[in-house]
């Protein structure tokens, strides 16, 4: 009887007693492919680690594993898959997906239904950052500057005149609930304001319009290290457009990403603390990174990212290095924080 159950036991997939670790992408938005990206990344810099790595791909049709040049489907009554080698379950997840439902929190309630750890912030945090405008307006009740905005409900009749008397010209129009920059409009004449509203309103069924804010684009990526939140740098951005938009941010084109920022030490250190400061008062956990613009008025916050994108031209990567990680060396101890974390 007990050789029985060693044999049934040793079905289970274990290799050398190492934790299985589901790096999991894909999505329900357009950001799936960047999202898939970052998955790339992380498990090449994990290879050769402490643990087995499996991606895991979830959209709008079918959850999988792809393993060994195979798609297997993923049960969703308990987030495990079924091997030549036995029932795969997984000791924690690494969360990418950017968008839905990776980053708003429903997948974060999902893995703590079946109390499996993963990376990233909880139900709360993600949520609310995930809603650019209501997170910014919370964050003023600490002191964070933002920019003068306006939300547009898709179904709701709107005023243009009243818009721009509130955000004026020129302005920004985004997705309230969107990323990578996929959606986002600069309007610089009335004329164009209606086009971008429906530009935005292909990506959510929220617009955010923002006023524009001159001056310096910086942002901040945060992690947590011994219970505490630690900035990693500060990165400047240069973009040629308008705008730091989806071609800029990951294909480089007309932008430079100079980190560290050429800003005051001043400067840099108050981005740094406010980036901490507000991983603490949105309960954040994982990796984090913030946007801000900089100029004379002070330090004002675009928003925050709860799933920034870690493929090779994203930013935290390279704020990672900076900071004298490694890439395997940066993964390896979010994997560790997550498995213990929970």
């Amino acid at each position: 009887m007990n050789l029985g159950i060693d044999v049934l036991f040793n079905k289970i997939y274990r290799v050398k007693e190492k934790k299985n670790l589901a790096v999991v992408c894909g999505g329900f938005s357009n950001e799936k492919v960047i999202s898939g990206q970052s998955a790339d990344v992380v498990i090449q810099s994990l290879k050769g680690s402490d643990y087995n790595i499996f991606k895991v791909w979830i959209d709008e049709n079918q959850w999988s594993l792809l393993h060994e040049d195979q798609t297997l489907p993923i049960d969703k009554n308990d987030f495990s898959a079924s091997t030549k080698d036995g029932k795969l379950n997984f000791d924690g997840v690494f969360n990418t997906i950017h968008g839905t439902p990776g980053e708003n929190g429903i997948l974060q309630g999902y893995f703590d239904l079946l109390k499996i750890p993963y990376n990233n912030c909880g139900v709360y945090a993600s949520s609310i950052t995930f809603n650019k405008g209501a997170c910014n307006r919370l964050l003023r009740h600490f002191g964070v500057k933002s920019a003068n905005s306006y939300l547009l409900k898709s179904d709701e009749t709107y005023s243009e005149e009243k818009i721009l008397e509130r955000v004026g010209l020129p302005c920004f129009v985004k997705p309230n609930a969107s990323g990578s920059s996929l959606g986002i409009s600069r309007v610089n004449d009335a004329p164009e304001l209606k086009a971008a509203i429906d530009h935005a309103f292909i990506e959510d069924d929220l617009v955010i319009i923002e006023e524009f804010l001159p001056g310096t684009e910086i942002t901040c990526g945060v992690v947590e290290r011994d219970g505490k939140p630690k900035a990693l740098a500060v990165t400047e951005i240069v973009v040629e457009k308008e705008f730091f938009d989806y071609e800029a941010k990951y294909h480089h084109k007309g932008t430079q990403e100079i980190t560290p920022a050429r800003i005051s030490k001043e400067d840099y250190e108050a981005c740094m603390r406010l980036t901490e400061q507000i991983y603490t008062w949105l309960d954040c956990q994982g990796i984090v990174r913030a946007d801000y613009i900089l100029n004379e008025k002070g330090i004002f916050l675009i928003e925050v990212n709860t799933t920034p994108g870690l493929s090779s031209a994203s930013l935290v990567p390279q704020m990672a290095v900076y900071a004298g990680y490694t890439l395997e060396e940066f993964f390896s101890e979010e994997v560790e924080l997550l498995l213990n974390r929970h």
